[in-house]
């Protein structure tokens, strides 16, 4: 169970939802009011777009679609598994992310519309990094899923079943990191405009940083 996780996911997990909820905000109040850090909305303005005959714009969600699958796929090229282990290329990714974002910023600020694309990939690299393991469900770019499974705990603690303390604390960092983020995010953007993503660019930097310094100092650790 959840039990199993070790004690450096809830610090990352709460440090990745910050970053999510920041580019989300910034994608928000500058991507055409688009989010970028989950899809749901997304997929629906595409079939609005086509049932309205919009092909232009149905054409550059599909591309925000697809780059959100590069993304993941990129993470799960790197990471080989599900399992969250110590000494797993984490960093690379989080680097791959930090580049992407920044890739984004460049083009979104000499006025390409393909900076969207950048920022969902980077998006759904981020939310592939953590996704299955010991029944955990961990995602960090959005908190629809999280919300749900606090419910469906709380509903069973009504039936007279034990809470998880552990997985409510882990949902709850995840939901308060996202919250501040795209708090810190819509900030950042009202003074920095598009600068705003070197905040959570250099954010996965230290955070690659930190853990292969971590990684390297615990090998025992390592899977």
């Amino acid at each position: 169970m959840i039990s199993k996780l070790p004690k450096w996911v809830e610090i990352g997990a709460f440090i990745l939802a910050l970053v999510a909820g920041c580019v989300n905000a910034v994608g928000l109040l500058s991507f055409e009011h688009q989010a970028v850090s989950h899809l749901s909305g997304t997929a629906t303005l595409l079939g609005a777009d086509l049932i309205h005959g919009n092909s232009l714009d149905a054409l550059h969600l599909l591309g925000v679609l697809l780059s959100f699958l590069v993304g993941s796929g990129i993470a799960g090229f790197l990471l080989h598994s599900s399992a969250l282990k110590l000494g797993r290329h984490y960093d690379t990714a989080l680097l791959i992310e930090a580049g992407l974002l920044l890739g984004a910023l460049w083009l979104l600020f000499n006025g390409s519309g393909y900076g969207h694309f950048l920022a969902s990939a980077a998006c759904g690299l981020q939310n592939a990094l953590a996704t299955t393991y010991s029944g955990a469900i961990v995602r960090t770019t959005h908190v629809t899923g999280i919300f749900t499974d606090l419910g469906i705990m709380f509903g069973r603690v009504l039936r007279g079943e034990a809470l998880d303390k552990r997985k409510a604390k882990l949902f709850g960092l995840i939901i308060i990191g996202f919250i501040f983020g795209g708090l810190a995010g819509a900030w950042l953007f009202a003074q920095m405009t598009f600068a705003a993503l070197y905040v959570p660019s250099a954010i996965c930097i230290l955070l690659a940083l930190t853990y292969r310094v971590y990684s390297h100092r615990n090998p025992e650790l390592n899977g």
